[in-house]
């Protein structure tokens, strides 16, 4: 993988930091509910494409919000959010702590 240029945040650091962006609905940060489908840097530019429980949920701007909050720092000067709903999004997308951290809040996976 190609190193990004000095300043900006590798992918996987992006990544890093969307865990500190929590759905509010379900207490869960968005990595490891299994929304976020790419991550790419682009210059001063993240671009993530991820997805929802429902194209019809009302969070799309709370979470973008947010994002921006975790990401936009230094030379990271903007956030651009896709969002897709195909393939939908399907809990087999929950990570492994997800669905722990889900079970200790009531639900049943």
């Amino acid at each position: 993988m190609d190193e990004p240029p000095v300043g900006l945040p590798s992918t996987e650091r992006v990544t890093e930091l969307l865990h500190e962006v929590i759905d509010p609905d379900l207490g869960v940060n968005v990595v490891d509910l299994g929304f976020v489908r790419d991550v790419a840097v682009e210059g001063p530019v993240v671009r993530l494409v991820m997805t929802l429980t429902s194209p019809a949920c009302p969070l799309t701007g709370v979470m973008e919000d947010q994002i921006r909050a975790a990401l936009v720092a230094g030379p990271v000067r903007d956030v651009r959010v896709d969002w897709v709903w195909s393939p939908a999004w399907t809990p087999d997308l929950i990570t492994p702590d997800g669905r722990e951290q889900l079970q200790a809040i009531g639900f049943r996976l």
